[in-house]
């Protein structure tokens, strides 16, 4: 399973630790994903989603079906 966001596809980010002598190293910024099971009204039952925890704040603001709307995802394209 890849480490990547359901709904937003946010994934790995790489960069370079820059040390005080300006010597670089690869370095990766992995993002802060949750797995999670979300109940969703419209289907009646729960949903297994891998979401980072800036979409749960999303969710917990607009719904589930709010935040996927905001991200132009439909139930078909989350659920497997």
């Amino acid at each position: 399973m890849s480490r990547r966001c359901d709904i937003t596809g946010k994934g790995i980010q790489t960069g370079n630790n820059v040390s005080h002598a300006n010597n670089k190293t690869h370095h990766k910024f992995e993002s802060n994903l949750q797995d999670k099971r979300l109940f969703v009204p419209e289907l009646g039952k729960s949903v297994r989603v891998r979401v980072s925890t800036r979409v749960l704040r999303t969710i917990d603001k607009l719904g589930f079906v709010g935040a996927l709307k905001k991200y132009n995802l439909s139930l078909k394209d989350v659920t497997k």
